[in-house]
């Protein structure tokens, strides 16, 4: 569509032009809109990273040897005690938090009856970290 102007140079003929100012400006406009929200449109690559804690770390628990040798006597730490002695000090242990871990190393002729006695008093103690030691069979 073309607009006719009122000077009487051209005669009352349409104008054959076309106005690029307006197209330009509005390019423009949406180069900035462009240039501004592109860095917006970046995806991110969502990392599940490690929560932080304030509070204070626990010890490592407390390692408790206890033996067992073929004519059955108890062994703490390396300190022979009677089966009495044994379950007083599992009640001690068994208070203690966080609960000491009971290494328990058994001869391997002694009767299972000294075994059992000793488990049965730990778990009445409410001591739960029971692990056995054993050796290795040797080729």
């Amino acid at each position: 569509m073309a607009f006719a102007s009122f000077d009487s140079k051209n005669g009352g003929a349409p104008l054959a032009e076309i106005n690029m100012v307006p197209l330009i400006d509005v390019m423009l406009v949406l180069l900035v809109i462009f240039i501004v929200t592109a860095p917006l449109l970046s995806h991110s690559v969502k990392i599940d990273l490690p929560k932080v804690s304030s509070q204070v770390d626990q010890p490592p628990p407390q390692k408790i040897e206890f033996a067992i040798d073929a004519s059955g006597t108890l062994f703490w730490n390396g300190e022979a005690v009677e089966r009495a002695e044994a379950a007083r000090r599992f009640e001690t242990e068994g208070q203690r938090q966080p609960q000491p871990e009971i290494h328990l190393k058994a001869d391997r002729n002694v009767a299972y009856r000294f075994v059992a006695e000793t488990l049965a008093d730990a778990s009445k103690a409410g001591l739960s970290k029971i692990g056995f030691v054993s050796e290795p069979e040797s080729k």
